[in-house]
């Protein structure tokens, strides 16, 4: 599994890791997850701001209009996590599909590279899977406010320092 790196777009900015796939995981769940922590509000009101998104990648699970995907643009490095809004299924049976984030006003053609107008199922990083809300807002008031983050690595080490032994 390609390891994603921080992120940031106008449209969708989070921070991803991929998770340690056990040997019980995957035997039990045929996959491994990832997890994201949005820095944007383009799915509002699905996710908001520092909620960390839990995704899984089984590529033999048909893509379905309403779900959440993480895509990738070609020549680009930031993945976009946004909800299909519709399918088209060739005769060969080959599918192409269109994403929108929910706060969006127009769908993401406009961030497609040049010249595409669907994505394919090549393009899927990830399917959204459930979430933990709120929990990463402190990441996200770090990369906002740089003092805060060195006010609590200040206050870290005052702790370290004052409750020594």
């Amino acid at each position: 599994m390609k390891s994603l790196s921080k992120a940031m777009n106008h449209n969708n900015k989070f921070l991803a890791r991929p998770s340690v796939c056990s040997r019980w995981e995957y035997k039990m769940f045929k996959h491994c997850s990832i997890a994201l922590l949005f820095f944007s509000g383009s799915m509002e009101p699905a996710f908001h701001r520092g909620d960390l998104l839990f995704l899984t990648n089984r590529i033999e699970d048909p893509i379905r209009v309403g779900e959440i995907v993480v895509f990738r643009i070609e020549g680009r490095e930031i993945p976009i996590v946004h909800r299909v809004l519709k399918i088209h299924e060739k005769q060969n049976g080959d599918i192409k599909f269109l994403t929108k984030g929910d706060n969006n006003a127009v769908d993401d053609r406009g961030l497609y590279k040049r010249g595409q107008h669907w994505l394919e199922k090549k393009d899927v990083v990830g399917r959204a899977r459930g979430f933990v809300p709120y929990i990463g807002i402190v990441t996200i008031l770090m990369n906002d406010y740089p003092k805060f983050k060195y006010a609590v690595l200040f206050l870290l080490g005052l702790f370290v320092l004052v409750h020594r032994e």
